[in-house]
C-alpha cells in the first residue's frame, strides 16, 4: 500500500464523507481516537491491545489518547457489582477476621 500523507489522508475522508452523507469534519486523528474509543475499548477489547494495534510503545500514550466513555465506565461497574454479589467478601479461610 502506498503511505499517503496526513493531508492526503484527510483529503480522502473528506471525499469519503461527502459520499455517505456525513456532515461532520473527519481527519485521521479523529478516525484513529473513533477506532480506539467507540470500536474497540467500548466493544471489551484490553488497552494493551488496542494499545498495540495503534502502534503505541507506551500504554499511557494510549490511556491518554483515547479517553473512555462513561457508558463503558458504568458498565464495567456494573459486572463489577455482580461479580461481589456473587462471592463472599472473605474467603472462608478468613473468616475468623472480624
Amino acid at each position: 500500500m502506498p503511505i499517503l500523507s496526513n493531508q492526503k489522508m484527510n483529503a480522502y475522508l473528506k471525499e469519503i464523507a461527502d459520499c455517505c452523507g456525513i456532515s461532520k469534519w473527519l481527519t485521521f486523528h479523529i478516525a484513529r481516537h473513533t477506532f480506539a474509543t467507540t470500536i474497540t475499548l467500548s466493544n471489551d477489547v484490553p488497552i494493551g491491545t488496542v494499545s498495540k494495534m495503534l502502534g503505541h510503545r507506551n500504554l499511557k500514550t494510549t490511556q491518554h489518547y483515547a479517553k473512555i466513555l462513561d457508558k463503558k465506565v458504568s458498565q464495567d461497574m456494573l459486572v463489577l457489582k455482580e461479580k461481589l454479589s456473587k462471592k463472599s467478601f472473605f474467603p472462608a479461610s478468613k473468616s475468623n477476621y472480624k
